[in-house]
């Protein structure tokens, strides 16, 4: 085990971009055994720990307050088991998902996340990142049946188990889904597979703009491109031809709305769910590749701010009236994309109206989605990523997390697993 390399130094400037501050050392533990060591270590000596898997998502949400060690798991790259026959994988947390798709498709199987193939295993699991199939096979806590971690003190934990049926522990890896490294280590992590299906459609169609004057746009709640294209998410999310995923873009407020609907299954059904799909969306079409648009997983570009809104799908209409809205209101332009079908939209705003505006935007946002005012909508704004200034504008707007509940759990659950509050420092507001 080593811990300072050569890649040592760029991964200190990546944490210096992404945290502020790094004043440690990098340690690059090679199994579950070394990476307890570390963690002991950093116990003994009240060391503040960050893991990083691909590095790829260190500048999401909150920055660590404080950095002293690096846990790199980049060295902890391998399939420990594959048992294609019941259809589970444990992995390294450090694999990379490209390299497992690899192994798993010389056996007809894949992990249904549709995630970049650098990112790590580790990482896809704190970071709870998913894509477009969610609807169908929902995310990384959904597929994980086992789970290794390595607490704050170095103790390694495991729950779960090699096949499906074994729920034991299940809720340790739900807890660790998403927690963005503030709980412990994640060390391995063992997932539900599915079959590589024979055949994809992807069925696609395009509403608005609507007539509204010259060429304009239907204003908000009337019935224009907005009330057609929610119309056509809800009955391809809730239709029996089993929609593996159902997409919306939307590359300016006002603008065009685009509806992307996936078909998997065998090459006879799916021609034949693909031309029932199409009827259904009306005007559509029908494609064996993705459109360019289709959006995948979600991103941060540099400069830009990524917001997820999540809602019941019954108030998408109600959601993309107050994205065009509040975007009017603050002088704002964001790209709309996401899982509209499993009520989830990203929205990404550039920073070239400043940031006091963006700020403005997502609090404004917050308050139509989730406020008073529309309290049947039941939904949430987080900002998932943000420039610096943007971050600075939004701590005294409800910060990157806004209103989150269960935060007096969440806190007890942090101060269970991580009482010296070691684990990622200010990550989340727990």
């Amino acid at each position: 085990m080593s811990f300072r390399t050569d890649a040592a130094d760029s991964i200190r400037k990546e944490l210096l971009a992404a945290c502020g501050e790094v004043e440690g050392s990098v340690a690059f533990p090679a199994s579950t055994e070394e990476a307890a060591a570390v963690m002991r270590v950093a116990a003994e000596h009240e060391l503040a720990v960050v893991p990083r898997g691909g590095g790829s998502r260190l500048s999401w949400g909150t920055p660590a307050t404080r950095c002293d060690l690096v846990a790199d798991l980049t060295r902890m790259s391998s399939v420990v088991e594959h048992s294609s026959g019941d259809l589970v994988a444990r992995l390294q947390a450090g694999a990379r998902m490209g390299d497992v798709a690899a192994v798993l498709a010389a056996a007809g199987q894949e992990i249904a996340l549709d995630v970049p193939g650098g990112a790590t295993v580790g990482g896809v699991v704190a970071s709870g990142l998913a894509g477009p199939r969610r609807l169908r096979y929902g995310t990384p806590r959904d597929l994980l049946i086992g789970i290794t971690i390595v607490r704050a003190d170095g103790t390694v934990a495991k729950s779960g188990g090699k096949v499906v049926k074994n729920v034991a522990g299940y809720d340790l890896g739900k807890l660790f889904a998403g927690s963005a490294g503030t709980l412990g280590l994640i060390t391995e992590a063992t997932f539900r597979l599915h079959p590589l299906p024979a055949a994809r459609a992807f069925v696609s169609a395009e509403y608005g703009p609507m007539p509204g004057g010259s060429g304009g746009v239907v204003p908000p709640g009337e019935n224009g491109a907005v009330s057609v294209a929610c119309d056509a998410v809800a009955a391809a999310a809730n239709s029996p031809l089993v929609s593996s995923a159902v997409e919306l873009v939307r590359s300016a407020p006002g603008g065009p709305i685009l509806v992307g609907v996936l078909l998997e299954g065998s090459a006879e059904g799916v021609q034949a769910r693909s031309m029932r799909m199409a009827n259904l969306l009306g005007k559509a079409e029908v494609a064996v590749d993705p459109p360019d648009w289709w959006p995948g997983a979600p991103r941060a570009v540099d400069g830009e701010t990524l917001i997820r809104a999540s809602f019941w799908v019954s108030a998408l209409g109600q959601v993309l009236d107050a994205v065009e809205t509040t975007a009017g209101r603050f002088g704002v332009s964001p790209v709309i994309e996401g899982s509209a079908g499993a009520g989830v939209l990203y929205l990404r705003v550039g920073g070239e109206a400043g940031a006091h505006a963006v700020a403005g935007f997502v609090a404004g946002l917050r308050g139509a989605v989730a406020g008073e005012r529309s309290a049947g909508q039941r939904g949430a704004v987080t900002v998932l990523a943000a420039p610096a200034p943007v971050r600075e504008e939004l701590g005294g707007r409800g910060g990157m997390d806004g209103a989150v509940p269960g935060l007096a759990l969440m806190r007890a659950v942090k101060d269970q697993f991580d009482p010296g509050h070691r684990m990622a420092p200010g990550r989340f507001p727990c």
